[in-house]
């Protein structure tokens, strides 16, 4: 302790100096619009590159899983290709394909930062403004939906996941009609299960049934959501359907931004609709 005093009283001049540029540091940045921005500008940056190198690490740990999560996604994409050449082989024949017009595309992104245990949980992925991203977007991984755009900055985009408190997805019971809204939090914090609330209850839910993506919000239909693993019925008309979601977020690597090409043309439709009642 006599050292460590010694050693203070020797070099009190740096320390001082070193406390009072940081005070210095601090006013300036709180008390100035410009500097601010700047600041946090650079800090988000090196946030982000931080993240990245942290996130290489994390990566070579949970190589095994990425693995058959890609493998399992291969083996989905190619019995949905055979499938599609048998259903649409006359199809093919009489159609023109320059008459086709593509609705969405894909943007892939690296997971960088990742919370699964926090009330409302966010993803950091390194595409942003400059890749084509935009907020509102959707998001979805190897094995479902993932999330939607939240905050976008040149490089990095935030992504508020599906295990948050303020999303809500439009869902389906996969081979029927019925939809609903999808939502995690409101019975638990569990990572792999959420909510599914507005099913009539004279409808069949078995466990084990899919549930998917109705195609009215940001996800193309029909992309996995989960399976029901419990339905009862809540009240008088409704039932209350817990479904197992098929992402496990604890070891996501790689997700897929989708760009509805013909979003803009739709809202600008309905915005007029709105606008002429």
């Amino acid at each position: 302790m006599r050292n460590l005093w010694l050693f203070i009283s020797k070099y009190n001049a740096f320390f001082l100096f070193v406390i009072f540029f940081v005070i210095s540091l601090i006013l300036m940045i709180r008390d100035n619009t410009y500097q601010r921005s700047a600041t946090l500008s650079s800090s988000n940056v090196l946030i982000g590159r931080a993240y990245e190198r942290i996130n290489q690490f994390k990566s070579y740990l949970s190589l095994g899983a990425v693995n058959d999560s890609l493998v399992a996604e291969n083996a989905r994409l190619k019995n949905q290709l055979r499938s599609s050449f048998f259903d649409n082989k006359l199809v093919r024949k009489t159609v023109k394909d320059s008459l086709l017009k593509q609705q969405y595309t894909y943007i892939t992104a690296g997971v960088v930062n990742n919370s699964i245990h926090q009330r409302d949980n966010y993803i950091t992925i390194n595409r942003g403004s400059l890749h084509g991203i935009s907020k509102g977007m959707g998001v979805i991984g190897p094995s479902g939906v993932v999330g939607i755009v939240w905050n976008v900055s040149k490089h990095y985009s935030t992504v508020r996941s599906l295990l948050h408190t303020g999303t809500k997805i439009t869902a389906s019971i996969a081979k029927s009609n019925a939809f609903g809204s999808l939502a995690w939090g409101e019975t638990s914090f569990d990572s792999e299960i959420a909510d599914l609330k507005g099913i009539p209850n004279h409808v069949t839910v078995k466990k084990g049934q899919q549930v998917i993506t109705s195609g009215f919000s940001l996800f193309p239909k029909g992309i996995l959501i989960g399976n029901v693993i419990s339905s009862s019925i809540k009240g008088e008309s409704d039932l209350d359907i817990k479904v197992k979601l098929s992402t496990n977020f604890s070891t996501l690597q790689y997700v897929y931004v989708v760009i509805n090409n013909l979003a803009l043309e739709q809202q600008q439709l309905e915005a007029k609709s709105i606008k002429n009642e």
